[in-house]
C-alpha cells in the first residue's frame, strides 16, 4: 500500500497537468473535470495521511494499573516512586475524552511505563465513600481527578480537568 499511493498520486497530477496543458493548446476540455480531479487527489491524500498508522493506539493496554489505595501514596513517594492518580466514571464525558486525547496516546504511555511509576486508578462510576473522600481532599471537585505525587511533591500536582499531553509530561517531570 505505501508504493501504491506514490504511483497513484503522481498517476492523479500528471493527469491534472496533462488536462490543463491540452486546456491551454485550445481543447475543449471542462474546467470542472480539472477541478474535479484535483479536489480527488485532496481527499485521497487526506485519507491515505489519515489511514497511515502513526502511532499505537492500542498501547495503553500495556499499562498496569493498581486500585486506589491512598494509604499507599506515601509510603511508596518515601521509596522514591512518582504515583499517577486516574479518578475517572464510566458516564463522565471528560474523563472519556482525557483518556481519548493523552492517557492512551503512545507517548503518554511510553512514559508511564517508567519503572519509578505507580498507576493507581479509582473507577468513581457508583458512589465509593473511599474515592468520594480522597478527592474531597486532595482539592478535587469529581471527575476527572487526576494527580501526580513524587519525591519533589509529596502532597502532589493537581492535574487541570481538561488534561493535555503537556501537563502530564511536566507533572511527572516536577514531582521526580
Amino acid at each position: 500500500m505505501t508504493l501504491m499511493f506514490p504511483i497513484l498520486l503522481g498517476l492523479l497530477l500528471a493527469g491534472i497537468a496533462l488536462l490543463i496543458f491540452f486546456k491551454i493548446k485550445g481543447k475543449n476540455i471542462p474546467t470542472a473535470i480539472i477541478i474535479l480531479l484535483g479536489f480527488m487527489t485532496i481527499c485521497f491524500t487526506g485519507i491515505y495521511a489519515f489511514l497511515q498508522k502513526t502511532e499505537d493506539y492500542n498501547a495503553y493496554k500495556r499499562l498496569q494499573w493498581q486500585p486506589l489505595n491512598p494509604a499507599q501514596i506515601a509510603p511508596l513517594v518515601d521509596q522514591g516512586y512518582t504515583v499517577f492518580v486516574d479518578i475517572y466514571a464510566d458516564w463522565c464525558l471528560p474523563c472519556r475524552s482525557n483518556k481519548a486525547n493523552v492517557t492512551r496516546r503512545e507517548t503518554i504511555v511510553n512514559a508511564l511505563e517508567a519503572d519509578n511509576i505507580v498507576l493507581m486508578k479509582g473507577n468513581w462510576t457508583e458512589p465509593n465513600p473511599m474515592i468520594e473522600s480522597y478527592v474531597g481532599k486532595n482539592g478535587g471537585m469529581g471527575t476527572p481527578f487526576n494527580k501526580v505525587y513524587g519525591p519533589s511533591h509529596p502532597q502532589g500536582i493537581l492535574l487541570p480537568v481538561e488534561l493535555t499531553m503537556n501537563a502530564v509530561f511536566q507533572s511527572l517531570e516536577a514531582a521526580k
